[in-house]
């Protein structure tokens, strides 16, 4: 199979996250993407016809039998003013947390 994903293609990508990749980084990505595709290839290649398809995850393995599951029980949270008086710093409403992001 041919590669789909081109130096360009991650390059955009990661331009678009904000994202600074070095040219081996680059190089690499576009290699493991495109193993990825051609993964995905070779998995349109297998016959499912006779599989019924999976609607829950719970359905696999008897996974969600009654006793594997914990029961749904509503219960009372912690108050606002509670949670603030242990935050470092908060306008009482809201958490205050330093910039992460430049742009």
């Amino acid at each position: 199979m041919t590669s789909k994903i081109t130096n360009e293609d991650v390059e955009r990508v990661a331009e678009l996250a904000h994202v600074k990749l070095t040219s081996d980084e680059a190089v690499n990505m576009v290699k493991d993407l495109n193993s990825i595709l051609n993964y995905v290839v070779q998995l349109e290649e297998l016959d499912t016809t006779s599989l019924n398809p999976l609607e829950q995850m719970s359905e696999l393995n008897n996974a969600g039998a009654a006793s594997s599951l914990r029961q749904d029980v509503v219960k009372g949270s912690l108050s606002r003013a509670e949670v603030m008086s242990q935050a470092p710093e908060t306008d009482q409403s809201f958490f205050k947390v330093p910039k992460v992001i430049d742009r």
